[in-house]
């Protein structure tokens, strides 16, 4: 039902913040509007077709656009004041593109996403975004990468052609560097399948691990400072909310990826903590295919 609210809400993005968008680079020369315009309403129709048929690259999409819309719509808004842009337009633009940033950042629209290609009797559920991310990285990744894909062609279109060059480079490493650091933030997961118990994660992990179910001692939820000891492996990067650890019979071989270096290394953990959105229902699932689950 979320999903829809959130579609209906995006679509009306046109008539609540387009027209403040248009007011604002009305004495823009036609060139810049019409590159403008294009690049809008493509981002625009794709995070659209992104939110009714979710998937892992689509879920980058919109996060990706959603935040860079309401940067631009603060920016309208800013400089309405004191000329004769709509200050009432500007502001209703400001609330409309909030209001799809919040919906986009809710849990629904990922869980769909990232179901939408699982495969038969599984269930995957996200890993949550490392808290340290949300407080700069994250959102200046995203608005670079808007940037950096918006500005080469308004440049060019400008006819400054030196820098329109320039900027066009730079993009390119830029854009592929962003959209790949993003997209890996998209599929991280852990898979509830008839066999057990499923960790994916490129961040942390060279490859998918699978937990046999006959192996698997307890499922249980954590507390957000993971309990110390050698055996334990704390996978969730800073992330606290919904930590859950799955405790194993046997101390189990997991390679752990080292992005800095390129390399893996192997580690070896009977108790593995990870941070997931809806640890409850990840609970209650896995009780349900009989993997043991320990609440307090």
């Amino acid at each position: 039902m979320e999903r829809w609210i959130l579609a209906a809400v995006w679509a009306t993005l046109p008539v609540t913040a387009g027209g403040a968008l248009a007011d604002a680079t009305a004495d823009w020369s036609t060139a810049p509007q019409v590159v403008l315009a294009v690049l809008v309403w493509t981002a625009w129709a794709a995070a659209l077709l992104a939110i009714v048929v979710p998937r892992p690259v689509g879920l980058t999409l919109v996060r990706t656009v959603a935040p860079c819309f309401v940067v631009a719509a603060v920016l309208v808004a800013v400089g309405a004041v004191g000329t004769d842009v709509d200050t009432v337009a500007a502001a209703t633009a400001v609330v409309a593109t909030l209001v799809a940033q919040v919906l986009v950042s809710r849990p629904p629209l990922a869980f769909l996403a990232v179901n939408a290609l699982a495969y038969g009797d599984e269930s995957r559920y996200p890993l949550r975004v490392p808290t340290g991310l949300f407080l700069g990285p994250l959102p200046l990744a995203r608005l670079v990468l808007g940037a950096a894909v918006a500005s080469g062609p308004l440049l060019l279109a400008d006819e400054r052609w030196g820098a329109g060059i320039v900027a066009v480079i730079v993009a390119v490493p830029v854009v592929t560097l962003a959209a790949r650091a993003l997209h890996g933030l998209s599929i991280r997961w852990a898979v509830l399948v008839p066999a057990g118990f499923v960790v994916v994660d490129a961040l942390t992990l060279s490859d998918p691990v699978l937990f046999v179910r006959e192996h698997i001692v307890s499922l249980s939820p954590a507390p957000a400072a993971a309990p110390a000891g050698d055996d334990l492996l704390d996978l969730r990067l800073g992330a606290s909310f919904g930590s859950v650890t799955l405790a194993v019979d046997e101390p189990a071989e997991l390679f752990r990826a080292e992005r800095r270096r390129r390399s893996t290394h192997a580690v070896t953990a009977s108790r593995i903590c990870v941070a997931t959105l809806a640890a409850d229902r990840l609970l209650a699932e896995a009780a349900e295919r009989r993997i043991p689950v320990v609440v307090a």
